[in-house]
């Protein structure tokens, strides 16, 4: 297995997020600024442990990373294996999808005026240290994919709830929803707060 070096990036980044909510800034803010914080964890591919970077040949793996204590926020990692992807469905939060590994196709989707699904423009394809933002404002419907059939994708997911608590919907191409509840692949957290293995000088 991997050692992991830098945990503290994925402190920084939690801690940083903490404090821009506490600021009480407004959801245009937190995705900007957020996508900032986001796009500097995922710029480097040396803290998240391996255990959380697993794919399982039956379906996309959900990883719960860290969930705030007031449920503000999770950060969770998405690991595709080759060729996999979601159905097309909403968050009803604000979240922001960062790039580690691979790469991964995100399409958009609106409603016509009939209500069926409609593509709303061009895929997205996001690249290792590159982040996109969904939002019920913004747009929240989409279909994400890894790009590749031959190997495994990684993203950093951060929605502005527990999102594996959140009830949400998958869509069918008419429109019509589907409420579920994701949860997520794992039962224990990473341990990234114990500090005595990382200062060894006494």
């Amino acid at each position: 297995m991997t050692q992991v070096k830098h945990p503290e990036r994925l402190r920084a980044f939690i801690g940083a997020l903490a404090e821009l909510l506490d600021s009480n800034v407004r959801e245009g803010d937190i995705l900007h600024r957020g996508g900032k914080l986001l796009s500097q964890l995922v710029s480097h591919d040396d803290w998240l442990p391996d255990e959380y970077a697993q794919p399982s040949p039956e379906r996309y793996q959900q990883f719960l990373l860290h969930a705030d204590s007031r449920q503000r926020f999770s950060v969770v990692s998405f690991v595709w294996g080759p060729g996999q992807t979601t159905p097309v469905h909403d968050h009803r939060v604000w979240g922001l999808i960062g790039m580690l590994r691979g790469a991964e196709d995100a399409q958009g989707f609106v409603r016509g005026a009939d209500g069926e699904l409609q593509p709303d423009g061009p895929a997205v394809r996001l690249t290792p240290g590159q982040v996109e933002a969904v939002s019920p404002r913004v747009g929240d419907i989409h279909q994400v994919s890894n790009a590749f059939t031959d190997q495994v994708s990684i993203s950093i997911h951060v929605y502005g709830a527990n999102i594996g608590a959140v009830k949400r919907a998958v869509y069918q191409p008419d429109g019509s929803e589907k409420l579920f509840i994701s949860g997520y692949s794992n039962s224990v957290l990473p341990n990234i707060w114990d500090l005595s293995k990382e200062n060894q000088t006494l």
